[in-house]
């Protein structure tokens, strides 16, 4: 009789394939970067507006006008960098989501059940409690979308100030949640938060979607075509009613993102690899300067925590995300009978749930769109996001100091290159080349070894024969 075989059993938060890792690395690494220049602009943003000798200006500036008026596009600056920059950062969005489908860890069905689950429970389940929350304070249940987006970038942000050397990993897993996270937040943007729509408007902006999509496939690559092209339609987009950041998230799911014979890098990686820093270092800090600055005082952060809709907000990112986040993680490692990576625990799956609760950009971007109507609400529920944003980010850096040592050690172990080779010597265990270069590399070091102990032998001999020496006895006392 055979013997029965058992599928090998799958792990959750494994160790990322070479190339996956080095794309994690560099888009990390922007991320980071722009995440503190977002944690700048947004303080810069708080103590202009708190500054009472300055909030005048501050107020002028967000509300200063410019544009042309006969293509309705005469916007304030905060709407410019709502709906205009913000379209900079979907675009990449939309990029890394395509890359990730068809050449990244999601293509492979089962891979993907695990963050594409987790971004949706950490989306529902902080909706729920928003609504729970307002349920019983009597709210408005208009800002249930508030709490559903994890910023990205100032989850990285906080990462690079406490200095955690949080494992490929987990940061793989948390950069994939945002993906998601943007896409279903950009949806729900589409769906609930359109009032009008000028349908020929948006057959035009469809129509030239419809152009780009057919210059890519025919090779036409050069900026001073795509450029004004996405201007018009991104103009299109805006006065069709539907949020102009669609037109964003659409372009960038068009790019071919995986690379064909003699290609480098695809079309969509280079333009990506590009457009990030622009998204992240530019973009993103100008939305946050005139879309964070919200008065602060005594009273108004009584009201975040005392009003059901400002609490709704902050209990769905604290309590809601990680909640959602690590319960599907879980749920689905639970139910597809699979195992966490040996190297890391279930708490610190927890601990970067926790991380995720930090919903700024998206977050913030929602807020004003849910009570546009309502100028007072929409600013105690941004205070509420900053809030919620700070708690999550103070309860994840406690989190993930207590597991830094444990961290340090394997982000040490993924950087190993004993044999110089340029590839991190965990990813070369099963390629016997690399172990010649090692037994090549140590028995030169055990030639060294011996070359030295024949030389301190030889000295000693040698100190040994000298009359008078050491070790020689002339009979005489001591």
């Amino acid at each position: 009789m055979a013997a029965s075989r058992t599928a090998p059993t799958r792990k959750v938060l494994g160790r990322l394939s070479l190339p996956e890792r080095t794309f994690v690395a560099d888009a990390l690494r922007t991320e980071t970067v722009g995440g503190v220049l977002l944690l700048v602009a947004a303080v810069t943003a708080l103590i202009w507006v708190n500054v009472p000798a300055l909030h005048d200006s501050y107020e002028s500036v967000s509300h200063f006008h410019f544009g042309p008026e006969a293509l309705g596009l005469n916007l304030s600056v905060s709407h410019w960098a709502a709906d205009g920059l913000l379209a900079v950062f979907f675009f990449v969005a939309g990029i890394e989501l395509k890359r990730e489908l068809v050449a990244g860890d999601l293509r492979d069905p089962k891979a993907a059940a695990l963050p594409v689950v987790a971004a949706l429970c950490g989306m529902a389940v902080p909706a729920l409690v928003y609504a729970l929350t307002n349920l019983t304070g009597h709210g408005s249940l208009g800002g249930w979308a508030v709490p559903t987006a994890t910023d990205i970038a100032f989850a990285l942000a906080v990462l690079a100030v406490i200095g955690t050397s949080l494992p490929s990993a987990l940061r793989a897993f948390l950069l994939t949640l945002a993906v998601v996270d943007d896409l279903f937040a950009i949806l729900i943007i589409a769906v609930f938060f359109t009032s009008t729509i000028d349908f020929a408007a948006l057959g035009g902006a469809a129509v030239g979607l419809a152009v780009f999509w057919l210059l890519l496939r025919k090779g036409v690559h050069g900026w001073y075509v795509h450029v004004p092209l996405a201007l018009v339609i991104w103009g299109l987009m805006y006065n069709s009613g539907v949020h102009a950041t669609i037109a964003g998230v659409a372009m960038g799911l068009m790019l071919r993102c995986h690379p064909r014979e003699g290609e480098a890098h695809s079309p969509g990686e280079h333009i990506e690899h590009l457009v990030r820093p622009l998204s992240a270092g530019l973009a993103v800090p100008l939305f946050a300067l005139f879309s964070a600055g919200v008065v602060v005082s005594g009273g108004a952060l009584g009201d975040v925590f005392t009003k059901p809709e400002t609490l709704g907000v902050v209990l769905g990112l604290i309590v809601g995300k990680t909640a959602g986040i690590f319960g599907g993680t879980w749920l689905t490692a639970r139910f597809t009978r699979a195992s966490l990576s040996e190297d890391l625990a279930w708490a610190d799956v927890f601990a970067v749930a926790t991380l995720a609760g930090i919903g700024f950009t998206v977050s913030l971007l929602i807020g004003e769109l849910a009570f546009a109507g309502d100028a007072v609400l929409t600013d105690e529920v941004k205070a509420a996001v900053l809030a919620g944003s700070l708690i999550a980010a103070l309860f994840a850096t406690v989190l993930l100091k207590i597991r830094n040592t444990k961290y340090r050690k394997l982000c040490a172990d993924e950087e190993r290159d004993d044999d110089l080779d340029g590839v991190p010597d965990i990813y070369e265990q099963d390629d016997p080349a690399y172990h010649l270069r090692m037994a090549a590399i140590h028995e030169s070091k055990a030639a060294e070894h011996r070359r030295l102990a024949e030389l301190k032998a030889a000295e000693r001999r040698a100190l040994a024969e000298v009359p008078g020496g050491a070790g020689e006895d002339d009979g005489r006392p001591a």
